[in-house]
């Protein structure tokens, strides 16, 4: 009997206990969707009106102060994209528990469109399956990919003509580059690292890890960060010095995310990004995010596909570069055997 009474009361605990969990439903309310300058209402729900001992809010994995259980989240201070919203939450028991939801910002104006005209043409080496370009005092440098094809060039503009060279270590898959100080900064793909070269001997002077952006797409610079593209909608701000990741926007459309950004261009305070395997690029704004406006180069592509029959699946428009002092504008792609200098014609 002794037996059974003592079964019958652990058998009423776990159930009471059991009770106690299940009587906390606790959720975060937020609008799922908002756009940018809004201010979105974030609060705690406790569904069961227990009582809550103490709420915490962060913002994706900030802290940010609130009150009576809510808080006002000013989108102009985080710009467009998908934020996460946290809270962890103490009750009554002295137990805790975290919750989570999002809201996606978009754009709060529509994006204008470019066409462009072909201003000059230029060799380009057609086994080159360009990651990264930059036009540099006189000079293309360029980095391709592929497993065991991986190089760094210095290119002649207008015979194309490569001048200077090193290959990756067949282990890597290059990817995106830029020029700062004198240095070389290339990136890899999915090795987690890029290295550092000296501008004029391209000798490998250090490397350095990627931190939370898990794989290296394209690389360009402003006055005072490297801007990294992960193949995904976020676009990294690094330190030049250290090569740690300070922040991130995310590239949004009113309408959309801008998914698989690649080789990038820091042209007059914009980001200019390729769009893996789209005819277009992107002009982003480095504050919030915002995609400003698309460069549609459909007819680009077809007038490679013209002039060079063999194009593949992934011989696609990649490659930005920027001659600033003359205001040049150059685009190729993967194994084009032809570089561009293009104007650019927005549409109205």
């Amino acid at each position: 009997m002794k037996t059974v009474y003592k079964f019958s009361l652990l058998l009423l605990s776990i159930i009471t206990l059991a009770s106690c969990e299940t009587d906390y439903t606790i959720s975060i309310k937020v609008p799922n969707k908002a756009v940018l300058g809004d201010k979105v209402e974030v609060s705690l729900v406790e569904e069961n009106n227990n009582p809550i001992e103490e709420v915490t809010f962060f913002i994706n994995g900030k802290e940010v102060s609130s009150t009576n259980n809510s808080f006002t989240l000013d989108t102009k201070e985080y710009g467009t994209g998908k934020h996460l919203i946290s809270a962890m939450v103490a009750y009554g028991d002295q137990k805790s528990r975290r919750v989570n939801n999002s809201v996606e910002v978009f754009s709060n104006t529509p994006f204008a469109s470019y066409d462009f005209k072909i201003i000059n043409t230029y060799p380009h080496d057609g086994t080159a399956y360009t990651q990264g370009l930059e036009y540099y005092d006189g000079f293309l440098y360029e980095t391709t990919g592929q497993l065991g094809k991986s190089s760094l060039r210095k290119v002649e503009l207008t015979t194309g003509k490569v001048i200077q060279k090193i290959d990756l270590d067949r282990r890597y898959f290059g990817e995106g580059m830029t020029i700062v100080d004198n240095k070389i900064f290339f990136l890899t793909w999915k090795a987690n690292k890029g290295f550092v070269y000296d501008l004029e001997t391209f000798k490998l002077e250090s490397e350095f890890p990627y931190n939370r952006s898990k794989e290296g797409w394209g690389l360009t610079h402003s006055d005072t960060e490297l801007i990294k593209s992960d193949g995904t909608s976020k676009i990294w701000f690094l330190d030049p010095s250290t090569q740690k990741e300070k922040r991130y926007i995310e590239a949004y459309t009113d309408q959309q995310s801008l998914n698989q950004l690649n080789e990038l261009e820091y042209i007059n305070g914009k980001i200019y990004a390729n769009y893996w395997q789209k005819p277009l690029i992107a002009i982003i704004n480095p504050e919030n995010g915002i995609v400003e406006g698309l460069i549609n180069l459909t007819r680009l592509v077809q007038e490679m596909e013209k002039s060079q029959k063999l194009l593949k699946e992934n011989d696609v428009l990649n490659g930005i570069a920027f001659d600033a002092e003359n205001n040049r504008l150059f685009v190729t792609g993967k194994n084009w055997q032809k570089l561009f200098e293009i104007e650019l014609i927005k549409k109205q």
